[in-house]
């Protein structure tokens, strides 16, 4: 009897896989265009390999969630084709889909059965920014609807009652959209703003909306980028018009627009710090009844934002009196920054999203390392860890945040080890275990890929700092 075949796909931008197992004899003849074929499109056979063992639920969505990065999609969520410039590979080289496949025993093993692979590379370098977002959505949400209404529900029974949660579904009025709403991002808002879950054993380095909500559902949460792809995911499905805004410190306008799209063609940053201070930040602006409504739900240090007409308006380009656009105060752990938002053409953060999913290789690093958001950031605790390769750069890393400390008069552990044994850490612990437990488990794989990032050979410590929790401002749930 022939060991078990699995056919493995693995997108190369992104990193996310998928396993199906082939219990078809024919399969091992068969052309490998047609296992693909098969395997890359929507149909009943999904329940059928589910209820046959050849896929587990989390298989089957992320076999879901791969034919939306190979595949495109029209406004319905329907699967139209496959992107031009997606090539498959095989063993480093063009995959020929007119052949059997080839074929290669597994390293690894279920019990004691040995298996067969099949193993394909989606390569989309090619395939440019071609995604349908609404489509995009509507299939995302088809995946798996029981997590995503569970989530909705829950947020709204938590701000408004079973009862109150049920009349706002309605949305029959302009109250209850904005009800919805309101309870949506104050939810989001309410997870930790955290870069900890890239680095778990099955993290990705960006999620996307409905990935990000189904990240905060487990206790998680996100970066601005991702919490705001999850507010739009979740408001989408239930027809509330809203649109993407950028943002960022000390950036009034205007926006250099073409300098930011000629970026996400080229993935060229030198000398681009200046440009790309207008999208380190993101919102969203919605459209109730004819009103602007600008949501901010990051957390972190952004304060809770939900501002109607004229406030919103305000920001945006100074009010009816045509007056200087306002800022927002937002702490930079010790230091303060001026934010300002912007309405932008929507395929540049379209494109920006895109392209943080996984062509810019080195996203998740930049956000915690240059970008200084570290792993953990709320208005009590910051945690960064410290890499270091030698005694010397760790005295020099420590001496670093202890001077900093010092001056703003924070209290801090830094420590070479990866713990959270001191008086701050343990604090942290109390008070929010799950991330006590995302920053623990993040240890190893940071490592590895701040090696890639560098150069091998680092040992990491943490600096755990307490905040004035007084110096930054929140807003009363909804």
């Amino acid at each position: 009897m022939s060991p078990p075949l699995i056919l493995q796909i693995t997108d190369t931008v992104a990193g996310r896989s998928a396993a199906l197992r082939l219990d078809d004899p024919a399969d091992r003849e068969a052309p490998l265009g047609r296992l693909l074929e098969r395997c890359l499109r929507d149909g009943p056979d999904d329940d059928r390999l589910l209820r046959a063992g050849a896929v587990t639920a989390d298989g089957l969505l992320a076999l879901r969630s791969l034919r939306d990065l190979v595949c495109r999609c029209d406004d319905a969520g329907r699967l139209t084709g496959i992107f031009a410039g997606v090539r498959f590979l095989q063993q480093g080289g063009p995959a020929r889909l007119d052949l059997p496949a080839r074929v290669s025993s597994a390293a690894a093993t279920a019990g004691d059965v040995p298996l067969e692979l099949i193993c394909v590379a989606v390569d989309r370098t090619d395939a440019g920014y071609d995604r349908n977002w609404p489509g995009f959505h509507v299939r995302r949400w088809r995946h798996d609807p029981d997590c995503y209404e569970a989530f909705v529900h829950s947020a709204l029974a938590a701000a408004y009652g079973p009862a109150g949660a049920d009349r706002a579904l309605r949305l029959d009025t302009p109250e209850r959209q904005r009800r919805v709403i309101r309870a949506l991002a104050w939810r989001i808002w309410r997870s930790d703003f955290e870069n900890y879950s890239r680095f778990a054993d099955d993290g990705l380095r960006f999620k996307t909306g409905d990935e990000t909500v189904r990240n905060i559902a487990a206790g998680g949460g996100g970066i601005c980028t991702e919490k705001v792809q999850a507010l739009k995911f979740l408001t989408d499905h239930y027809g509330l018009e809203s649109e993407y805004l950028l943002g960022g410190p000390d950036a009034p306008g205007p926006v250099p627009v073409d300098r930011l799209r000629e970026l996400l063609e080229t993935f060229d940053f030198r000398f681009a710090r200046r440009h790309m201070r207008y999208w380190q930040h993101a919102a969203l602006l919605y459209r109730v009844a004819g009103e602007p409504l600008l949501v901010d739900a990051t957390n972190g240090n952004i304060p809770f934002l939900f501002l109607r007409g004229d406030a919103a308006g305000r920001l945006l380009d100074g009010g009816p009196d045509g007056g200087s656009r306002p800022a927002v105060r937002v702490r930079m752990v010790a230091d303060y920054e001026d934010y300002y938002y912007h309405r932008v053409a929507q395929d540049i953060p379209h494109n920006l999203f895109f392209a943080l999913e996984g062509w810019l290789d080195d996203a998740d690093l930049v956000q915690v390392f240059e970008n200084e958001l570290g792993l953990y950031l709320s208005h009590r605790h910051y945690v960064m860890p410290l890499p270091y390769r030698s005694e010397g750069e760790y005295r020099r890393l420590r001496g670093q945040y202890e001077a900093l400390c010092r001056r703003a008069g924070f209290r801090a552990d830094v420590s070479p080890d990866w713990n959270l044994d001191g008086t701050v850490g343990r604090e942290l612990a109390a008070r929010c275990p799950a991330a006590a437990a995302g920053i623990l488990a993040a240890r190893e794989r940071l490592v590895a890929r701040y090696d890639w990032w560098e150069r091998p050979g680092h040992r990491a410590g943490l600096a755990v700092i307490g905040l004035d929790p007084s110096a930054t401002t929140g807003e009363a749930a909804p």
